[in-house]
């Protein structure tokens, strides 16, 4: 057996992907293992009764682009990849706004049937909660997670339409909850968590809904992967580029601690826990 052979012995299959632990060190690990390690089993257990506990998890360019021709995918790798579906297999619900869920062509959550029934040795449900953030609720039907009849998924919106009778073949429910018009999405995280027992939620976009959230002091933890790519370019007229964050400016800035760094490929996997700012405190 030549080195080459011994370093993949099953060299029909590429080889295992494994991320480099900087903080806190360790040895090198795939992404399942890693994410086992973030203890989000712990997290659902001592969730807050008011509200699940929630992560974005978000991929930028070193020079700040959320996205590349308008979707995210072109600046994801194999390791983002791997972490985004690891995220996904231990969390009781995954969230996006409408527009992300449009333009990513959202499907079912976890397609695989197998990592569905790794979910349930787990003691998860078969896959998690879809849930979809929408103002005018202008769902098209073609989108795939809605075509997909074994899908469940619940829409936060502050308005109280309904999808058209038969435009969707999924299992829908509604939370709504309002507020000058707007979603009040403090209400509709305590819903998501007493009606549907959502301790761990993960939400994926888009910018305006994570500064949303994060301005309501709604967010526990920010998943960041740091493609090592710079796309340049200036903003497109009367608009600015995408970031992970858009809107208004957060006052003051939300603090972040450093928890976790990963590496593959020159890539960056940064694991925060968002610091609360104390009341009256705007330094």
């Amino acid at each position: 057996m030549d080195a080459a052979e011994a370093q993949n012995p099953n060299p029909g299959k590429p080889k295992p992907l494994t991320l480099s632990r900087l903080l806190p060190p360790g040895e090198p690990a795939g992404a399942a293992q890693v994410v086992a390690g973030f203890g989000l089993n712990g997290l659902a257990a001592a969730a807050r009764p008011d509200r699940p506990h929630v992560m974005l998890n978000m991929v930028s360019t070193v020079d700040g682009h959320a996205t590349l021709g308008g979707r995210s995918g072109a600046i994801s790798g194999p390791a983002d990849r791997e972490l985004f579906h690891g995220l996904r297999m231990a969390v009781d619900a995954v969230m996006a706004g409408a527009a992300t869920v449009r333009v990513e062509h959202y499907g079912r959550i976890v397609p695989d049937a197998s990592r569905r029934q790794l979910r349930i040795e787990r003691g998860l449900s078969a896959e998690p909660l879809a849930c979809i953030v929408s103002g005018g609720l202008t769902l098209q039907a073609d989108i795939p997670l809605l075509a997909e009849e074994a899908a469940r998924v619940v829409i936060l919106t502050p308005s109280s339409a309904s999808l058209p009778a038969g435009g969707a073949a999924a299992e829908v429910d509604y939370i709504r909850a309002a507020r000058d018009g707007q979603l009040d999405l403090a209400a509709a995280l305590a819903e998501l968590r007493a009606r549907f027992d959502v301790r761990t939620l993960l939400c994926e976009g888009g910018p305006h809904l994570n500064a949303q959230l994060l301005g309501a002091g709604l967010v526990d933890e920010l998943f960041l992967s740091l493609s090592p790519l710079l796309a340049g370019g200036d903003p497109p007229a009367g608009g600015e580029a995408l970031r992970i964050l858009a809107g208004p400016e957060l006052s003051p800035p939300i603090a972040l601690q450093l928890r976790g760094v990963l590496e593959h490929n020159s890539g960056l996997f940064l694991r925060y826990a968002v610091r609360a700012t104390p009341p009256g405190d705007g330094a």
